[in-house]
């Protein structure tokens, strides 16, 4: 009976242990690091850890763009800044409200944790539902993860600090409230989720994807070095914005297309992906998740616009 319990017990460690996130922080310019995520979906192989998160180590701390997937992901990240320095954190910025950028934050309670207004409303909204649904995604390593909310309201604007200029952009293209940070010291741009490269974009909260153009125009007009995506790889050429639009593009001429046609959602989730997106990661998957967030505001378009002419 003791041999079996401590085989039980061997058998839960050698588990829990195969459940770190073993994360790599890469120099992609000057004190400015890259936890690197995957572009695949979620799942308990990955652990959410599907999500470009970063640091920037200033002469008055360290800067922390999002917090990770999970409580044991912003652990993880804490670790991975003091293997790099031992300055302390000074502050978090979040970009936006999606589970895999923000459910990390209690690793970081006892640093002010920023956002802007919209991202705090929508993370009090949604953030328990979102949690839960990470809980069924990727299971155990989500153990002890709760929703722990912004405690600082961004501005957008210039901040300045150790040394470094920070660029605060307020957009909304991805998900109604989307921080953009320009490190004007480096030429890094985090964008965050408005930008995804090689993984196809999520639009579960998008306004439109005219909005999300837009953000793209202002985004590129910066006077960036490098592009750090949300989803995919760095860049430091504008292959992630021509691509964006690109894929925008088709997607918004899709959907009207099919909302003229009158076609029925199971319909237009079944069009053929353009062969140029073949090697964008889960386009089918994104593909059908969209027409199911902004098909209908299509259709009730093409409807007003029946409806104003019957009038007339």
């Amino acid at each position: 009976m003791r041999l079996f319990a401590m085989l039980i017990a061997c058998l839960a460690l050698a588990a829990q242990a195969s459940q770190e996130y073993r994360l790599q922080p890469r120099e992609i310019a000057s004190d400015t690091w890259l936890l690197d995520g995957s572009t695949d979906n979620f799942d308990k192989t990955n652990g959410g850890n599907i999500v470009n998160t970063g640091f920037i180590v200033t002469d008055a701390g360290v800067v922390v763009v999002d917090s990770g997937p999970s409580r044991a992901y912003g652990e993880s990240m804490r670790k991975a800044i003091a293997r790099v320095t031992d300055k302390p954190v000074v502050w978090v910025l979040l970009t936006h409200h999606h589970p895999d950028h923000v459910l990390g934050n209690q690793a970081f309670v006892d640093v002010p944790i920023a956002a802007l207004a919209g991202t705090r409303d929508l993370l009090a909204e949604q953030g328990d539902a979102m949690a839960e649904n990470m809980y069924r995604l990727v299971g155990d390593w989500m153990r002890g993860t709760e929703v722990l909310l912004p405690t600082e309201r961004v501005q957008p604007g210039i901040r300045e600090l150790g040394g470094h200029r920070f660029r605060m952009l307020g957009l909304r293209g991805h998900t109604g409230a989307d921080l953009a940070i320009l490190d004007e010291t480096t030429g890094v741009l985090f964008a965050g989720d408005l930008v995804f490269y090689q993984r196809a974009l999520t639009t579960p909260n998008s306004p439109g994807l005219g909005a999300w153009l837009a953000d793209l125009d202002q985004l590129e007009r910066l006077p960036w070095k490098q592009v750090v995506p949300g989803h995919g790889p760095v860049s430091t050429d504008r292959a992630p914005f021509a691509q964006m639009r690109d894929y925008l593009g088709w997607l918004d001429g899709l959907l009207r297309d099919a909302a003229e046609q009158g076609e029925e959602m199971n319909e237009v989730i079944r069009a053929p992906i353009p062969e140029r997106f073949a090697a964008v990661s889960l386009s089918r998957y994104e593909l059908i998740r969209t027409v199911s967030h902004l098909y209908p505001r299509y259709e009730a378009q093409r409807l007003h616009r029946v409806d104003s002419a019957a009038a007339e």
